[in-house]
């Protein structure tokens, strides 16, 4: 299983801007134990959950096909904790984009104030690292339509992001296996 630290976006502008929310419950297992008697988010997940923002920000750029990693966190300043029934909005900003990766500002908000302020760099593998991707485009394309990237996702002239061809490509043959393995001819 994988682990998402964001539960849907609100916002998603290609090679500008997406602003995710976490909706932080008592329910999240890393509450449960974590600071016995003060239950609270920690700051390490609410990296992460940028982390993911920033990277799916990054990653869009060339469909989804690129190996996009936190190669670095540059700053990381907090000014207040994240509590059961707390929403977090997370802001990542593109400020700097290159073939090899990015660079991306975040900004966290905790019902509406002020909670962080990051800075994130992320590397860009090649080949040399593996050719094989993180994820499999179908089951990619499944958690970026859960987390409802393809309905407010828009390009800088207002038009929408559309699902890239091979993840829907990947997810017709994904459905195809599964028939044939359900409903054997």
């Amino acid at each position: 299983m994988r682990w998402f630290w964001i539960d849907r976006f609100e916002k998603f502008i290609a090679t500008q801007e997406a602003v995710a929310v976490k909706n932080v419950t008592l329910s999240d297992e890393p509450l449960d134990g974590y600071l016995p008697g003060l239950p609270h988010y920690p700051h390490t997940l609410i990296i992460e959950g940028m982390a993911q923002t920033g990277g799916i920000l990054l990653s869009q750029i060339d469909e989804f096909r690129s190996k996009v990693v936190l190669a670095k966190v540059g700053k990381a300043e907090f000014q207040r904790p994240a509590y059961p029934g707390d929403q977090l909005r997370l802001t990542a900003t593109l400020v700097n984009r290159q073939p090899d990766g990015g660079i991306v500002e975040g900004r966290v908000e905790v019902n509406g104030e002020h909670q962080a302020d990051l800075n994130l760099t992320f590397a860009i593998l090649d080949d040399s690292f593996g050719k094989e991707s993180f994820f499999l485009p179908a089951d990619f394309c499944r958690v970026l339509r859960s987390l409802r990237l393809f309905d407010v996702g828009i390009y800088p002239d207002g038009s929408p992001i559309a699902i890239p061809d091979h993840m829907l490509e990947a997810e017709r043959e994904a459905i195809q296996a599964l028939e044939r393995a359900v409903l054997p001819s």
